[in-house]
């Protein structure tokens, strides 16, 4: 079963990376999120998983949609990668290296619960609470940034003066 849901989690995260096609990247990162609401549904976190499908599944994979749908596409940019933007992609699978390397060693760190004794009894009444007692302000940071980049998209897609809606002059 963990297999399954592995694969379930994996494959659709590398073919959207894989994919030329926004919109179709976008739609598989939605099958690799809700691959990862059932790891957690799978592992007893029922919360959790409600929280992915509810934050991930819904509302940003459609922020990155209208994000996709309404900037602009520029068809020149079917050109060949240059050295520069080469060079751009080894810094980021470096970073991204760097980055799971840490996450990582956290994990691997990290004592497991039968070692570290009984978990904690958390009710979902409790966890609201605590998001919006203490974590509050996080929560409307995120909601700002979200909106944000939602605007952001729409001025990038809002046609120039003297431009039709196509973008075409």
């Amino acid at each position: 079963m963990i297999l399954l849901l592995a694969l379930l989690i994996l494959v659709p995260a590398a073919a959207a990376m894989l994919r030329r096609n926004l919109v179709h990247s976008a739609l598989l990162l939605v099958l690799s999120w809700a691959g990862l609401a059932a790891f957690y549904l799978w592992s007893g976190a029922e919360f959790v998983a409600f929280a992915q499908v509810l934050v991930y599944v819904g509302a940003v994979s459609m922020v990155v949609l209208f994000a996709v749908l309404l900037t602009r596409q520029n068809p020149d940019r079917a050109a060949p990668p240059d050295a520069a933007a080469r060079l751009r992609a080894g810094a980021a699978v470096l970073t991204a290296a760097a980055v799971g390397a840490v996450i990582g060693h956290a994990i691997l760190a990290t004592p497991l619960p039968a070692a570290a004794g009984a978990p904690p009894v958390l009710t979902v009444r409790q966890l609201g609470l605590e998001l919006m007692g203490r974590h509050a302000g996080s929560l409307l940071v995120i909601g700002a940034l979200l909106t944000v980049a939602l605007l952001g998209a729409v001025v990038l897609a809002a046609a120039e003066p003297g431009e039709k809606p196509g973008g075409k002059p």
